[in-house]
């Protein structure tokens, strides 16, 4: 049997705006199939299934969101220049498009992980690489005597991520891009002090 030619990191991609489109319950084969560009054959060759597909998508995605995150504290300037860069991304992602796509780990998360102890513990493992990473720079920015170290890296990673989780949740209600950008500095500002 032959194998199918395609851009993987491009079908990947678009099998994650599929997924956050619609979640993966609603997300059809013929939607995928619409999203991708490959018949479900294919997908099926490829990927086994659609489970299979949301799993080397969500690999995709933080392959994609570890390259990001990487690209934002590359040292070129102060660390908190770099985290405020980071938020106001964030905060563009937000508007840029439905705050439903926002983020696939909690997408899937919240939709199917409790019902599949593998997925679950995959979206865990990514979210907990992002408070690690997290916590690295709030480090390197009291290293650099950037930050006091009043306040322990590790807490202020996790108030971050606690941030980011409600402003993608209080944008699904209220898009208007200056309270969003307003609440995003707030939290910056309560990280600096």
């Amino acid at each position: 049997m032959r194998n199918a030619e395609f851009d993987r990191e491009k079908v990947l991609r678009s099998a994650m705006t599929a997924f956050m489109d619609k979640g993966y319950g609603k997300t059809s084969m013929q939607d995928l199939k619409k999203a991708t560009g490959l018949h479900p054959g294919s997908i099926y060759c490829a990927f086994e299934n659609k489970r299979g597909l949301l799993l080397a998508a969500l690999e995709q995605y933080k392959l994609d969101r570890n390259a990001e995150f990487e690209g934002f504290f590359a040292e070129k300037h102060p660390v908190l220049v770099e985290l405020k860069a980071y938020l106001d991304h964030i905060v563009q992602e937000c508007l840029s498009y439905d705050a439903a796509r926002a983020c696939l780990l909690i997408k899937a998360l919240n939709e199917i992980a409790e019902a599949d102890a593998e997925l679950q513990a995959i979206i865990t493992g990514n979210l907990a690489n992002w408070q690690k990473a997290l916590t690295q720079v709030f480090e390197l920015a009291q290293a650099k005597g950037e930050l006091t170290t009043e306040r322990d890296a590790e807490h202020l990673a996790r108030y971050l991520i606690l941030g980011v989780y409600g402003l993608r949740t209080f944008a699904h209600t209220h898009p208007e891009g200056d309270t969003i950008q307003e609440l995003a500095n707030q939290l910056y500002q309560d990280l600096c002090r």
